[in-house]
């Protein structure tokens, strides 16, 4: 991710409400930020995230407001003064004294002086102000000092502010700075963020409530890493993942990877209206080229490692929360969209082209080849065509190919789909010691899963194969499709469990620990594990000899393997 805000980049506006305002920056656009005000998009370009910036008073004639960066000891004054106080000699007594239970006391020193009071006496409510609610308006209008002024005349006229306590009257501070200041911190739009928005702001049912310790997790179960190229065959970086949360798994697995964000291009000189026209009817001409017969052989190379095979229901996977990186997997115009690096490492395919590719349209009908003399004497639309045709079919050729061979080093699912028909034909492609995280808002279906995998279960297989077995080999065994007793071959999968975690708010004051009250329901998230192995193929029998040596003790075994032809392999080591 770029440190810096650069045309086109999604980022977050977060608001002393705490509320957040998620937009792309482009060049030369107004951005409202409703009563806090407007200002221009040019004023963030180029600058780093995370700074805090005021809107000034707007001058007269200017449309929009200038914007000031505002400092570390601006934005932490409060506690700046507080460490400065508590080092004077004259405050380094006792501030205040607290119960064991928890309840303040006001006590009074020899001198009259209250050295601690309690807020159980305080009425704080609208008779306390003595502003009124016209006079309040007015200075809102008038917007001096980015809502300072207004603040500040607040707190004065309060009549009950010197019975506050510290707490309360930082509280009652917070609550009007929440309600006045115009300020707003830049942040980027990274996976926690949008996942974040999703949750809270959006509807959470469309990410299937999925939060992000929850994603966090699957990323860490999944074993989810960023895997050069080129590696071994038995490390190569490729993982299979089931997405129904719109590509918000996705995007998590690939930031973890480091194929999420696209690399910065630094901006061209800036041109008129008339020669941006010319340039965009230019770049159209040029993507009609690609599908003539000079540049046809031009295929987006697809990665053979560092890769996420993503399979779906639909005639084209929902990735809609993509675009938020400035990916658009249907858009094939887009440029931004071509050179991302999404475009060579998310494969994409079908349930349909997965389970049974003969059945699928693309697939099982190849573009009839034909010769030089018949392309010439197309007309230039139908031999794009042809060419689009063609292109199309050698990429889901290669997906679809690459996909059955198998081999991939991990699984990651987040579907409302029943667990047990997509590991049925997903575990099979896995390697060994590959790992798998399942996700599922509800905990049923991820009981009954494991319960297909348990240790009774397996014992069960394995004592007393389905007859259907009898001849077959481990691929096609591992590939099996299952009877009413064995819905799936318990003997896949090892070490598998079902958990849960949620990361809950808490306020840590004296005497007041507890959770925040005002934080989200919802459902809670349950996590599926396990780890791909393969059985081991005849019976495995052990059997060992004590052997007394001078100076030590020492070990030897021999291992017996029966296998599937009957001989039996014997192996001795030693231990000491």
């Amino acid at each position: 991710m770029d440190n810096l805000v650069t045309p086109g980049s999604w980022v977050v506006l977060r608001l002393p409400s705490d509320q957040t305002k998620v937009l792309q920056i482009a060049k030369t656009n107004t951005i409202s930020l409703g009563k806090i005000g407007t200002f221009a998009s040019n004023r963030l370009l180029f600058r780093p995230y995370n700074l805090t910036y005021e809107l000034l008073d707007r001058k007269g004639g200017d449309k929009d407001s200038d914007l000031r960066i505002v400092p570390a000891s601006e934005l932490h004054e409060d506690i700046l003064v507080e460490e400065a106080a508590a080092l004077l000699p004259e405050n380094a007594g006792p501030s205040e004294i607290v119960a064991g239970d928890g309840v303040e006391f006001q006590l009074l020193g020899e001198n009259g002086e209250v050295i601690m009071r309690s807020n159980r006496e305080t009425i704080d409510d609208s008779a306390r102000q003595t502003l009124t609610m016209e006079e309040i308006e007015t200075l809102k209008k008038e917007g001096t000092s980015a809502g300072k002024d207004l603040i500040a005349k607040l707190m004065l006229s309060h009549t009950g502010l010197e019975e506050k306590t510290s707490f309360s009257l930082a509280k009652y501070k917070l609550l009007k700075t929440k309600k006045y200041l115009k300020r707003f911190t830049v942040l980027p739009l990274d996976v926690a963020m949008l996942t974040q928005r999703m949750v809270e702001q959006k509807d959470a049912s469309k990410v299937l409530e999925i939060r992000e310790e929850m994603l966090s997790l699957i990323g860490s179960w999944s074993n989810i890493h960023f895997s050069a190229d080129p590696i071994p065959k038995a490390r190569s970086g490729r993982w299979l993942v089931v997405d129904e949360t719109g590509g918000l798994l996705v995007a998590a697995m690939a930031e973890r990877m480091g194929i999420l964000h696209q690399g910065y291009t630094p901006p061209e000189p800036k041109r008129s209206p008339q020669e941006e026209a010319g340039e965009e009817l230019k770049d159209l001409k040029i993507f009609k080229e690609l599908d003539d017969d000079i540049n046809h052989t031009t295929d987006i190379q697809l990665a053979t490692s560092n890769t996420l095979t993503m399979v779906h229901t639909n005639a084209q996977p929902n990735l809609s929360l993509l675009s938020y990186f400035n990916y658009h997997p249907n858009s094939p115009t887009d440029r931004s969209s071509r050179e991302h690096p999404l475009a060579q490492r998310l494969h994409t395919l079908s349930w349909l082209q997965l389970v049974s590719p003969s059945q699928d349209t693309t697939y099982a009908n190849p573009p009839s080849p034909l010769t030089s003399e018949e392309l010439q004497s197309m007309k230039s639309g139908k031999r794009g065509t042809y060419y689009r045709k063609q292109r199309r079919y050698r990429k889901i050729k290669q997906i679809v190919d690459t996909t059955h061979a198998g081999g991939f080093d991990g699984l990651a699912v987040a579907a409302s789909m029943d667990p047990i028909s997509i590991l049925r034909h997903l575990v099979p492609l896995l390697r060994g010691g590959a790992s798998i995280a399942v996700y599922s808002s509800t905990i049923e279906s991820l009981v009954k899963l494991a319960d297909l995998y348990s240790t009774s279960r397996r014992t069960a297989f394995i004592q007393s194969p389905p007859a259907e077995l009898q001849g077959l080999s481990s691929e096609e065994t591992a590939r099996w499709q299952g009877n009413e007793d064995f819905p799936l071959n318990p003997t896949l999968l090892l070490n598998v469990s079902v958990q849960s975690a949620r990361v809950n708010e808490w306020q840590v004051l004296p005497g007041r620990t507890h959770p925040l009250m005002t934080a989200r329901g919802g459902a809670e998230g349950y996590l599926l594990t396990g780890v791909r192995v393969f059985p081991a193929e005849g019976k495995v029998e052990a059997r060992g000899k004590f052997l007394k040596r001078k100076g030590g003790r020492e070990y030897s075994c021999w291992t017996t393997d029966s296998g599937a032809e009957g001989q039996e392999r014997e192996v001795a080591y030693e231990m000491e």
